[in-house]
This record gives structure tokens, sequence and C-alpha cells, in this order.
């Protein structure tokens, strides 16, 4: 006798879910114009995130559209290396966005895109239709994907409603990349965009891009950057004021060497960074996000949160490449707790 078989169930909902525009990276160890090797690495603020969160022991899915050729396949067989669900799409007739990234001096890093009218700035709603149905705890966008195409900014904009309206937590970070679009033209598109997030994640020079008032004596939020230190901070409390009237429920401010802060509507934390050897800071701020939304993952307080961010940056500095020196769990005590230029035995 046959035992009855029912429906397939669906499967469970990822833990993160993010997508974008992931490019292959060629990276100088010098001025490009002297030439030399370059290194081949996969680069893109959306596949960074989904990096660190899935070596931090979440699931992971992410989505985009690549070109039918090996940069595509490169990217596509890196990310399934690190144990992410992919749903994209291959577009026959675009090119995978390619950028080189030069050492200039040790101090000066330097960005050259070839991405305009790549695959990856088609991606659209219909793409992601299938991701969000799956489901995910976190939706997590970023600013960048908005800024490539009409297409790709109503694709974001579609996931942000939706996932808003079926319970998913939204998470934004801002990532203004000026290449790509005018401080205007941002503010524009991501200040009605921070409406759908929960929890919104900027440096504290891209605030006045998702809060669009002015501040007192009429000092406007996008000038912040401009004002004495006493101001900015003020600026920067009456921003995310305004973000959490509008309905975020934390407002996670990126401070780079300074460490980080965030303000929820029971208060202000604020955390150092970790001190380490800075290598390569590239990447670093994706790092800070992945390690903060997987202490979220995890059920972490906002000071659990902010340790795991710092701590997860603090490997992304002092290592190379945008991604590839990111911890799983068991690493993240390497840093803070082992002495600096120390070798384990």
């Amino acid at each position: 006798m046959t035992a009855a078989v029912g429906p397939a169930s669906a499967p469970p909902a990822v833990d993160l879910l993010t997508f974008g525009e992931s490019m292959v990276s060629l990276r100088s160890a010098g001025p490009l114009s002297a030439g030399g090797s370059l290194g081949m690495h996969v680069a893109g603020a959306e596949s960074n995130v989904a990096v660190g969160v899935a070596r931090l022991g979440h699931s992971v899915s992410w989505a985009g559209v690549l070109g039918a050729d090996p940069h595509g396949e490169f990217i596509l067989r890196q990310l399934r290396a690190e144990g992410i669900a992919l749903r994209h799409r291959i577009h026959a007739a675009r090119n995978t966005g390619v950028m080189f990234l030069e050492q200039r001096t040790a101090d000066v890093t330097r960005a050259f895109y070839y991405r305009a009218g790549s695959a990856g700035s088609t991606l659209g709603p219909e793409d992601l239709d299938r991701a969000l149905t799956a489901g995910a705890r976190i939706l997590h966008l970023t600013g960048i994907t908005a800024a490539l195409s009409p297409d790709a900014r109503k694709a974001v904009e579609y996931a942000a409603e939706r996932a808003a309206a079926e319970g998913m937590e939204v998470s934004l970070d801002v990532n203004y990349r000026s290449k790509l679009w005018s401080r205007e033209e941002a503010r524009a598109v991501l200040t009605p965009l921070a409406r759908y997030a929960s929890i919104v994640i900027a440096s504290d020079d891209e605030l006045g891009l998702v809060a669009g008032g002015a501040g007192p004596a009429g000092t406007s939020y996008a000038g912040a950057a401009d004002v004495a230190d006493a101001g900015a901070d003020a600026a920067e409390t009456a921003m995310a004021a305004e973000l959490l009237e509008h309905g975020v429920r934390e407002v996670v401010v990126k401070r780079g060497a300074a460490g980080a802060g965030v303000h929820t509507a029971g208060g202000r934390w604020e955390a150092p960074a970790v001190p380490v050897t800075s290598i390569d800071t590239v990447g670093a701020g994706d790092a800070f996000t992945a390690g903060y939304l997987s202490a979220l993952l995890d059920g972490a307080d906002v000071a659990g949160r902010l340790q795991r961010g710092a701590l997860a940056g603090a490997f992304a500095v002092s290592t190379a490449g945008d991604w590839e020196g990111l911890p799983g769990r068991a690493e993240l005590a390497l840093l803070g707790a082992t002495p600096s230029g120390t070798t384990q035995r």
C-alpha cells in the first residue's frame, strides 16, 4: 500500500534577503597607470553584506542580474561557495559590470566603474517576486541599487513596500555613491523610501539624504556635515528623531574609526571602533552592517548589535579585500581578546 503524499511544503524563509548589482573588481597594488598585475574579486555592497551574514551562521539569499559572460560565472561561483542561495537572472545581451580599484597611496583608494548599461542595471520588480514570495526575516536594501536605473529604483521601491506590508524587517543602508547620482537626486528617492524601513543605516554625512526637514535656526539637514561638532551632533539627533517619528525603529550611524551609534525611541547608544591595524577600508561599512544585522537575528540588544558590528568592521579593515577577511562566528573572539601581533599555536 502506498502512502498518500501531501503537497510539498514551502521552503522556510531565509534569515536575510538582499539584492543589487555585484561586479567583478580588478584590484591593483599601486597606480593603475604604471601597469602591473591585477587581482580579481567580487564587489558589491549587497553581496558583501550577504557574505558577512552567511559566515556568521545565517541563511541568506541574494537576487540580481548578471551577464552571460565569465565575469558573471565567477560571481556566481564565489557566492555559491559562501553558502548563499541565488535568485538571479542571466541577461544574454548585457555585460556584467566591472570596476578597477586602485591603491593609489597607503591612505587613498580610487574606484573606476565600467557599469553603465550593465546587466545588473536591468534589475526590475519582476526579478524579486520569487525571492519575496519565499519570505525573509530581514530584507536588506541599499541606496546604490536605487541609483542604477529607473527600473532598479522601481525594484527597490516595490520590494520595500511589499516587505513592510508583509511584516518583514526592512533594513536600508543609504550607501551614497556620488558617481551614480547627485545628493539632490538621492534625497528625492531615499527620503520617502526610508519610511518603509524599520532600520536605517547611514554614515554621519548621509543622514541628510533620508531626513528631509530643517534643523534648529533653519539649518538644513543636508548641510549638517559642514557645521561644528556640537551643531553636527544636534543635527544628527534631530534627523534621527524625525526618522523615528516616521516609523523607523533604529537609526544606525556609522562613524568609521570613531565607532558607531544607534538612536531609538528608548535612547541613544554609542560604541567605539575596535582598535586594529588598518590595511584596507573598502567594505568596512558593509561588514559593520552584516555584524549588526546578524546580532539582530540572534536577538541581541542594541549594545550587543553595535559590538558585533564593530567587530566585523574591524576584521574588514585589518584584512585585504571587500569581504574575504570577514569572520565566521567562532572567529569573532579573535579580536579584542587576542593581543595584537600574536600567533595562535
